[in-house]
């Protein structure tokens, strides 16, 4: 069998999803091709437009947005994906998703409309939306609407 090339692994798992250049290069590293020639391989695929962090950055948030996690813990994922914080903070600054109301229908979906009894539901409560990556106030306004 012959051995993919490294132009063809590359396009090949960008062919099935966005990845970060960083994610990219990690999976090329781990299929056993030579790091510079990968490096010059993401300087190309990016000037083709074929890999974009830019791209993933927009797709990861949306898509995690709408599995109901919150700005916080995709701010962090994305850094651990090789993403820079300048493109982050510029994919955040285009999306229109509304934190408070994706942490109301979070909560409720969960633990449905009824306010919690008590301060241990309550906590509770708060402790998952603060682990799906929703800030204080987005929580606090999740009980209040």
């Amino acid at each position: 069998m012959k051995k993919q090339s490294l132009y063809q692994r590359a396009v090949g798992l960008l062919a099935r999803r966005e990845h970060s250049a960083a994610e990219l290069k990690s999976k090329l590293v781990k299929a056993e091709f030579d790091s510079d020639e990968i490096d010059a391989l993401l300087v190309k695929l990016a000037s083709a437009n074929l890999q974009s962090d830019e791209r993933f950055a927009q797709n990861y948030l949306r898509y995690r947005a709408h599995r109901g996690y919150g700005l916080q813990r995709i701010r962090q994922e994305l850094k651990e994906r090789g993403v820079a914080t300048d493109i982050i903070n510029g994919a955040l600054e285009q999306t229109d998703i509304d934190w408070f109301s994706l942490a109301t229908s979070v909560r409720c979906k969960r633990f449905g409309e009824q306010e919690p009894d008590d301060f241990k539901q309550r906590a509770k409560q708060q402790r998952f939306l603060q682990y799906r990556g929703f800030t204080h106030e987005q929580i606090t306004e999740s009980f209040n609407s």
